[in-house]
């Protein structure tokens, strides 16, 4: 069956345009969020009285022949809490050219690196898809991005400094934006659709390029993937299938994809594992039908207990969330609502099962 196809997430949209873990957490316990805005990237800041900072510039390459980034931003982070962002760049006005553009934050509240080009999977030429990174266990960046041909390229950080050249990983026909996450043992894997179901790329020696798995066939909504590693270091990655249903699927864990439970929105999953009375559970997250954002929760890697879903917050014309979670374990929640502040929760101490604090701005 074929996939169901969005309109591609587009360089050229006005929206900003997130992939990853744009609310980071370092080392001390203070979080970071990153948006793209006016062709550069900005940070806010949390300070250790739990209040925050910001927006403060993060710059962006300079402005090029069309002016600085495109509303699109990436972030990736390793073990070691380095933040890493991965922008586009347009290049060539007339032809809309576009090329990848990296920079790193080393510690929180502190300047970023300067930018670095990295160049576009095809040597130059316009949008392909959006990008996505990962950090693998030594600390190397992986950038992925779709080539012209419609399958997958990457490139990634040499031990010794510098980056190899692009590396073209196969396919066609792919997600415009995959998934890329680290798992367990320290490699990185890449989650994509295709025309005919899902594909897999996946480190099996560290360093190496990542390898491309036989498809497995299953209906996919293009624009809905998410992928979180759990508790035995296997990566799981969610989707809505073209029934509306969300599925997890764990290639190391299972053959088949699992209906957890029925979406309560057409677009974008958002998924982070967090503590819930004690116990290692994954939540889901998705802007409902209505507007609100919705989460859902199951004991992590026991997906046949599938998912209930409860909405929180306000109703937002075009929210975009992402989750993460504290030192203590606790969930915390932010949400980019249109073109101000981002909005941000958490969950309760002292309550039991998954209560959220009252949304507010970091702004």
């Amino acid at each position: 069956m074929a996939n169901r196809s969005q309109a591609p997430a587009a360089a050229s949209s006005s929206a900003p345009l997130l992939q990853g873990a744009w609310l980071t957490r370092g080392a001390e316990g203070r979080f970071s969020a990153y948006l793209p805005r006016d062709g550069e990237v900005v940070r806010w800041t949390e300070e250790p009285d739990g209040k925050w900072s910001g927006p403060v510039s993060l710059g962006g390459p300079g402005p090029g022949p069309s002016g600085g980034l495109t509303p699109f931003l990436a972030v990736g982070q390793g073990a070691d809490r380095y933040v890493h962002l991965v922008g586009l760049r347009p290049t060539d006005s007339a032809d809309d050219h576009v090329e990848l553009v990296h920079c790193v934050q080393f510690q929180t509240g502190r300047p970023a690196a300067a930018w670095r080009s990295l160049g576009h999977s095809n040597g130059k030429g316009p949008w392909t898809g959006n990008p996505a990174v990962a950090v693998d266990g030594q600390g190397r960046v992986y950038a992925f991005m779709r080539n012209g041909g419609g399958g997958l390229s990457v490139r990634a950080q040499k031990d010794a400094g510098g980056w190899h050249p692009w590396w073209d990983l196969m396919g066609s026909k792919t997600d415009p934006s995959p998934v890329a996450v680290t798992n367990g043992s320290g490699f990185v894997e890449l989650y994509s659709s295709h025309a005919k179901g899902l594909v897999r790329y996946v480190q099996r020696e560290s360093g190496a390029k990542p390898i491309r798995e036989e498809l497995l066939p299953a209906s996919v909504t293009m624009g809905t993937l998410a992928a979180t590693t759990g508790p035995s270091g296997h990566v799981t990655l969610f989707y809505l299938d073209l029934d509306g249903q969300v599925r997890a699927w764990s290639p190391e864990r299972s053959l088949e994809p699992t209906v957890l439970g029925k979406a309560v929105g057409t677009g974008r999953l958002a998924v982070t594992r967090c503590l819930i009375d004690g116990f290692d559970c994954t939540v889901l997250a998705q802007q409902s039908a209505d507007g609100r954002l919705a989460l859902g929760a199951y004991p992590s890697e026991q997906e046949t207990e599938g998912i209930e879903w409860s909405e929180t917050g306000e109703r937002h014309t075009d929210l975009a969330a992402v989750l993460t979670r504290g030192l203590d374990g606790r969930l915390v929640a932010m949400a980019r609502v249109g073109a101000g502040a981002p909005i941000t929760t958490r969950q309760k101490a002292s309550a039991e099962g998954l209560l959220l604090e009252g949304w507010r701005s970091i702004g």
